[in-house]
């Protein structure tokens, strides 16, 4: 999965992270509280404390101190539902802003996301192969007007980008995005002159997984395979024992790209017999006779079609999904497959058909403790991972840090 090497590892475990009441690690503990309130922006003092292993004094001194600068506030609980003494709740700041950005084939999306991966405002701006230098245009002219659009209090961290390609892990270049025609572009970097923000990029569906990890159907297990469709492709993600799987370069996850067939052709890499090939999501709008949709309208077209040949088209895409997922089940022994974008509707589409497909074919014992499921961040979700990837320097060091007034 390509997420950057500077991004925090800790910040996608959904196990709580043990605090240390020294002083010397001070900026560990206030991290590891951060880190928890983000996650879960109904946490309580009294969880902090459990969950960190820290006495209620130093949890009370660390969320003072992270409340001085302005990244949580505290609120009483509803009174009603407890029982006992009331614990105070620890929420993020709502100020507390980044930037996401996922272009794509016919489109640009910019959003602002808050600290505890709610998307408060998005601007999609249509774009057919945006370019390099088109996407940063499109970018730093949305990023003054949401500027312009926001409070004086509120606070920006940066820019994050999902990109439909490989991304390099050591600097964010864009080293190869078959579908927008993107080579060695050093996106990050451009993003930075133009808007004088921090920026990182990374692969979409590696941050996709990051995201269904920490907010959506991945919260709890330690294991699991994200696929992610869209207008780009397949990608894909992997969470093994609780983190991000990245590779060497950080170009793990590319699951569009693997073998799923025999018949002639290469996909937009150049890979020949890809899954690509076969499951795409131009060919669900060709069978339904629509030009364009977005993720949620193509959803709903989707389950609510009864034609045959719409049918037909779910099936033989689901067959070769199978295939590759049965590969990846009896290689990565994962607890959870997680599918996003318009794999989630195929999905959805056909019911207990997948789990069928890939039981007729991987390991018995592979598929023990196995679940699937779709998306739950819908079409928030890539946004809300290029977020992560905004905010991580933040969690990662939230007193080393200083957001951009916006």
């Amino acid at each position: 999965m390509a997420v950057p090497g500077d991004g925090p590892p800790d910040t996608g475990s959904v196990a709580p992270r043990r605090g240390n009441s020294n002083d010397l690690v001070r900026r560990h503990n206030l991290s590891a509280v951060l880190g928890l309130a983000h996650q879960d922006p109904s946490v309580s003092r009294s969880q902090l404390t459990r969950q960190t292993g820290l006495n209620r004094s130093t949890i009370a001194a660390l969320v003072g101190e992270l409340a001085e600068l302005g990244l949580v506030v505290e609120s009483e609980p509803d009174a009603s539902r407890q029982v006992g003494r009331p614990s105070p709740i620890v929420a993020p700041h709502p100020a507390v802003l980044a930037i996401a950005v996922n272009p794509e084939v016919d489109s640009v999306t910019i959003a602002l996301v808050g600290l505890g991966g709610r998307v408060q405002r998005r601007i999609r701006c249509d774009a057919t192969m945006p370019t390099v230098d088109d996407t940063v245009s499109i970018v730093a002219d949305a990023v003054a007007t949401l500027r312009a659009e926001v409070s004086g209090s509120a606070r920006l961290v940066g820019i994050g980008v999902a990109v439909p390609g490989l991304v390099r892990a050591s600097d964010g270049v864009v080293r190869l995005a078959p579908h927008l025609g993107w080579t060695d572009a050093p996106l990050a970097r451009l993003l930075v002159d133009a808007t004088g923000l921090p920026a990182a990029a990374a692969n979409d569906a590696g941050l996709g997984a990051n995201a269904e990890h920490i907010f959506g159907a991945g919260r709890g297990h330690t294991d699991m395979i994200y696929l992610n469709g869209g207008a780009s492709g397949i990608g894909g993600g992997i969470i093994a024992g609780g983190r991000p799987i990245r590779g060497a370069g950080g170009y793990a996850g590319e699951f569009g790209h693997t073998l799923a067939t025999s018949r002639g052709g290469r996909d937009a890499s150049g890979a020949p017999g890809s899954l690509e090939l076969e499951v795409r999501r131009s060919l669900l709008l060709d069978v339904l006779g629509v030009a364009t949709a977005n993720a949620d309208e193509l959803d709903g077209r989707l389950l609510a079609s009864d034609s045959p040949a719409v049918r037909e088209e779910v099936e033989r895409q689901l067959a070769f999904l199978g295939v590759a997922l049965r590969n990846a089940i009896d290689i990565l022994n994962p607890q959870l497959v997680v599918l996003g974008g318009f794999l989630g509707s195929l999905y959805a589409a056909a019911p207990g058909r997948l789990e069928a497909l890939v039981a007729d074919q991987a390991l018995t014992v592979s598929l023990d403790e196995v679940r699937f499921s779709r998306a739950e961040l819908g079409s928030d979700l890539l946004l809300v991972g290029a977020a992560e990837l905004a905010f991580a320097p933040l969690l990662r060091d939230p007193a080393g840090v200083e957001p951009v007034l916006a």
